[in-house]
C-alpha cells in the first residue's frame, strides 16, 4: 500500500503552489489527500486537488465522502505523514493551542502522524513575536518546520515570509515518508559551510564553499531519523527541518563548537571547508586604501577534524577533501594523517562537483583500504550513499 501523506492547504496566496508540491508527492509515489480551511477556498478551488489526486478533499468539520467512517479520525489514523503548506499565521496559532473548529485542525489533533508545516506570510506576521512563539511550543511537541525563504511578497514588501522553495518541500517530506529509520537513536554531529577569518572589520579570508553539501548530509541523517547537531559556517541556506543549527564564523569558533558537542554524538561528519589559514594580526579598524603594497601575514587555522579525531574513543568520523589534483593521493594521505574512517573525495574543479552547485560527485576511502566512487548526482542523493556507507562502515568496524 502506498505511503498516504495528508496535505493540508490554508488561506495563504502561496496556496496555488499547493497544487505543484501534491504533484510532486504523487511523482514521489505517495498518496496524497487534501484538506483545505475555508480562506484557501478563497486561492484555489477544490476541484483542482479533487483532479490532481484522484481523491475526495475535505473542508468542513462534518465532511464525510464515504458513509460509515469518520473522516477526521480515519484520515488521521491513515496518514503516514501531515504537510501543512502553505500554513498561515492564523493556523499556526490554532495548532499551538490545541483548537479544533475545521477539519484540518481537527485532523491534526486526531492523528500521531508527523507533522510538517511549511509556512508563509507577509515578513510582518512571521517575524511577530505572537507568531515566532507559536513556532516555538509547536517545534518543542515535535512539529518539523520548513522555513520561508526571503523574497519580495505579493504585497510588495521583501524579507522572510516566502514558502520555501516548492521542490524543498517535496524531498523534505518525501524522504521523511520513504527513507529508512536506519539512524534512529544515533547522533551525529556535522560542520557545514566555509568560516571567514577577519582582516579588518570589513574584510575576510574565507571561500566558495555554499554548505548545501553539508546541509544535504544534516537532512539526509535527520530523513532517516538520527539526532541531528549541525554547526555551519555563514551561509545562506534555510536551517534543514528537525535539525539544530549552531552558527559559527571562524574555525576557531567552529571549533570550540564542534569539542563542545563531540562527546555526546556517535558519528562526526566534518563537511564544512575550512580555511586552512587566517591573518596572523586582524586589524581592529578598516584599511582605507592607498597606492601601497599590503602583504597579509597567514598563520595556520586549527584542524577541527584532526584536533577530534585524537580522542574519538568508538566514535565513528568522516571528513572530506576537496582537491584539485592528486586526489586519490591527496585524500588517502589525510585520512591516514587525521585517523579517520571514511573520507569523502572529489576535484572540486570538475564541472558539476563541489563549491556552490546543486550535485556532486564523491570517491570513498575507507581506513581498511576499500575504496567506492559514487556516480554524479544530486547532493542530496549524494548525502543519502554517504550515509548507506557510513553505516556500512559502523557495522564492519
Amino acid at each position: 500500500m502506498n505511503k498516504q501523506v495528508l496535505l493540508g492547504v490554508c488561506g495563504s496566496i502561496a496556496a496555488y503552489k499547493a497544487a505543484d508540491i501534491a504533484r510532486g508527492l504523487m511523482r514521489e509515489g505517495l498518496n496524497v489527500r487534501v484538506v483545505m480551511t475555508t480562506h484557501a477556498m478563497q486561492m484555489i478551488a477544490p476541484a483542482t486537488f479533487a483532479a490532481l489526486t484522484g481523491n475526495p478533499v475535505l473542508i468542513d468539520a462534518f465532511d464525510e465522502p464515504v458513509a460509515g467512517q469518520i473522516a477526521h479520525i480515519q484520515w488521521a489514523q491513515e496518514a503516514d505523514l501531515i504537510l501543512i503548506a502553505p500554513a498561515t499565521a492564523h493556523t499556526l496559532a490554532k495548532l499551538a493551542h490545541g483548537l479544533a473548529d475545521d477539519m484540518l485542525t481537527t485532523l491534526a489533533l486526531a492523528t500521531t502522524a508527523p507533522l510538517y508545516i511549511a509556512p508563509a506570510m507577509n515578513p510582518a506576521m512571521w517575524s511577530h513575536p505572537a507568531t515566532q512563539h507559536n513556532v516555538q511550543i509547536l517545534t518543542e511537541r515535535g512539529a518539523q518546520f520548513i522555513p520561508p525563504a526571503f523574497g519580495i511578497m505579493a504585497c510588495g514588501d521583501e524579507g522572510w515570509g516566502k514558502l520555501a522553495e516548492v521542490e524543498a518541500i517535496v524531498q523534505h517530506v518525501a524522504g521523511a515518508v520513504l527513507c529508512p529509520k536506519d539512524l534512529q537513536e544515533v547522533r551525529v554531529l556535522i560542520t557545514a559551510g566555509p568560516t571567514y577569518e577577519p582582516i579588518d572589520p570589513v574584510r575576510f579570508v574565507g571561500n566558495r564553499s555554499s554548505g548545501k553539501m553539508g546541509y544535504a548530509i544534516a537532512q539526509a541523517a535527520r530523513e532517516r531519523g538520527a539526532e541531528v547537531t549541525l554547526i555551519s559556517g555563514p551561509v545562506s541556506l534555510p536551517a534543514p527541518a528537525g535539525v539544530e543549527v549552531i552558527f559559527t564564523q571562524t574555525a576557531d569558533q567552529m571549533l570550540t563548537a564542534v569539542q563542545s558537542h563531540f562527546e555526546a554524538c556517535d558519528v562526526f561528519v566534518a563537511a564544512a571547508a575550512v580555511a586552512d589559514y587566517k591573518p596572523a594580526q586582524p586589524l581592529s579598524s578598516k584599511r582605507k586604501r592607498d597606492s601601497k603594497l599590503w602583504a597579509l601575514e597567514m598563520v595556520p587555522n586549527p584542524d577541527i577534524v584532526a584536533t577530534v579525531a585524537a580522542h574519538k574513543g568508538n566514535r565513528y568520523i568522516v571528513g572530506f577533501a576537496a582537491e584539485t589534483d592528486k586526489v586519490v593521493e591527496n585524500a588517502l594521505h589525510k585520512l591516514k594523517k587525521k585517523g579517520l574512517d571514511l573520507i569523502a573525495a572529489n576535484d572540486v574543479s570538475a564541472p558539476g562537483r563541489g563549491f556552490e552547485v546543486d550535485t556532486n560527485q564523491l570517491t570513498l576511502f575507507f581506513a581498511n583500504g576499500i575504496a567506492r566512487e559514487l556516480p554524479l548526482m544530486s547532493k542530496r542523493e549524494t548525502a543519502h550513499a554517504l550515509w548507506d556507507a557510513i553505516l556500512e562502515g559502523r557495522h564492519a568496524k
